[in-house]
């Protein structure tokens, strides 16, 4: 029997919250995005572990390494530390906007309410969400591709479809990829645990079949592409700030998952062991092979999908291409669809709930890239390519996610000292205003200053360091904001602060 009043528990550090007929009532909550149970915190350092090491291989890990040292002027050494570097970088706001999530047990949208309003949070919540859409409908055009290489690896009257076969294929990848999704966190878990060993398999593969034909020695002493006599580091931050734009996406929304946790140490400890060395390896894989590939099979192919597929032989051919979908598959679903889906739900939870979030993640993730689809079917003449799209936009919307990152940060641990009131996020007239006027108002003025700088061409630092001003500014704002005039707190009986 549901309770008349919602209660909340603590459990030596975290909460739990005993929904009650109050909070069943309410328009922001639902049981999707309602605080996870403490039954439902499992996830343990190997599962955090596991998560990152299915998130980080994939094809766009594979090709940054070239985006540096093609776009970004670095050479290929220079490429490797600054992927590394990033990754550690990028670490930190990952790690603090995840303890929300394990203490409360709160996802992003929820978390989001704290700082930018109950209402309010639906304008970080829809940037979170129309990127995440975006890299989705990337990312399953490489899935689509090889799911179009496994069917031709194995039968000709597919392979002569050609571009008719790659577009079927993204729809069957699609299809699949919401598919585990709506199955919930569990399946998920599952995923990331069973796919990680086999990605790790299918780099180090790669690594044996290349070693022999390449020389790894000249290929990392290749001078870079800028103009020779330049300083490196104007080159070096921009390519840094791009890198780390690459899961600052994922810095927003990793309460997401953090809510599932054990405790703060398993996903502290797990994203340290998950994130950094696998991103470095196989970026690094990546810009050595698309490097080697002229020597491998006598062209510069820049990922792994079009790579393999010009290995003559079938059966490895086949089962490459299964381990790719199985990667990308991991990689979506953690990283560009679960945020997108809890996302959507926090605009109108009582009638959006995880299948609907999840839908809706397609059908506007299929929309970004139908100019991809309709080119391949020959009715749309574009220049536009995914690689230039991919490469383009790292620093844009970095721009966007820095200032909500460093609001988020500020806001816990400054503001409000890690103290939040677990009810009155799920209520309109609680504690937390509709709209945070200085949480709207530190993303906007920083975010304006990253568009127009990227529109006009002038303040090129801002859109260079876009991620790292964003944040320091967004969250710089957010502070002073509240120091000089605090938002007044509407005072509750029935929600204690924890």
């Amino acid at each position: 029997m549901v309770k008349e009043h919602s209660c909340i528990i603590e459990h030596k550090g975290t909460f739990e919250l005993e929904a009650g007929k109050d909070l069943h009532a309410s328009k922001l909550y639902n049981s999707d995005i309602a605080p996870t149970r403490l039954s439902q915190r499992t996830w343990e350092t190997r599962h955090f572990a596991f998560l990152w090491v299915g998130i980080a291989v994939c094809v766009p890990t594979y090709t940054v390494g070239g985006v540096l040292t093609t776009y970004f002027g670095l050479s290929v050494t220079e490429a490797i530390l600054t992927v590394l570097l990033a990754n550690i970088l990028v670490l930190v706001p990952l790690c603090l906007n995840a303890f929300p999530g394990t203490k409360y047990g709160i996802p992003f949208p929820v978390l989001a309410r704290s700082s930018f309003g109950t209402l309010g949070s639906n304008l970080p919540c829809l940037v979170r969400a129309m990127i995440a859409c975006g890299w989705f409908g990337i990312q399953t055009l490489f899935g689509g591709l090889a799911v179009h290489l496994l069917f031709s690896s194995l039968s000709d009257p597919w392979a002569r479809l050609g571009s008719v076969g790659e577009v079927l294929g993204f729809f069957l990848f699609m299809i699949l990829n919401l598919a585990i999704v709506i199955r919930g966190s569990n399946a998920i878990k599952t995923l990331e645990a069973l796919s990680a060993p086999l990605l790790l398999t299918v780099a180090v593969g790669l690594i044996f079949w290349s070693f022999p034909k390449v020389d790894f020695n000249s290929i990392l002493s290749e001078p870079p592409s800028r103009p020779e006599g330049t300083s490196v580091w104007p080159y070096f931050f921009s390519g840094l700030t791009a890198m780390v734009g690459f899961w600052a996406t994922l810095s927003l929304n990793i309460s997401d998952f953090s809510r599932f946790a054990r405790s703060q140490k398993d996903q502290v400890v797990g994203q340290i062991i998950g994130l950094p060395l696998t991103m470095c390896l196989f970026a690094s894989l990546g810009v050595i092979m698309t490097a080697a590939s002229p020597d491998l099979v006598g062209e510069s192919i820049s990922d792994p999908i079009h790579l393999i597929g010009k290995i003559d032989q079938p059966f490895w051919v086949a089962l490459s291409m299964l381990v790719i979908i199985i990667a990308t598959v991991s990689t979506n679903t953690a990283a560009n669809i679960v945020s997108p889906t809890n996302d959507f739900q926090n605009l109108s939870p009582r009638w959006i709930n995880q299948t609907r979030g999840v839908l809706l993640t397609g059908a506007i993730g299929l929309s970004l890239v139908a100019w991809e689809l309709l080119k391949k079917l020959g009715l749309l003449d574009t220049q536009l390519s995914v690689e230039n799209l991919f490469s383009s936009w790292l620093l844009g919307y970095s721009g966007l996610i820095g200032p909500i990152a460093g609001i988020m940060m500020v806001d816990y641990f400054l503001i409000k000292r890690q103290r939040l009131n677990l009810i009155d996020l799920y209520t309109l007239k609680g504690e937390y205003p509709a709209v945070n006027r200085w949480g709207i108002l530190a993303f906007l003025i920083p975010a304006t200053l990253a568009i127009l700088s990227l529109l006009m061409g002038s303040l090129t630092w801002l859109n260079d360091y876009s991620w790292f001003a964003g944040t320091a500014l967004g969250g710089g704002l957010y502070y002073t904001f509240n120091r000089l005039r605090p938002v007044t707190q509407r005072s509750t009986v029935s929600s204690p602060q924890l």
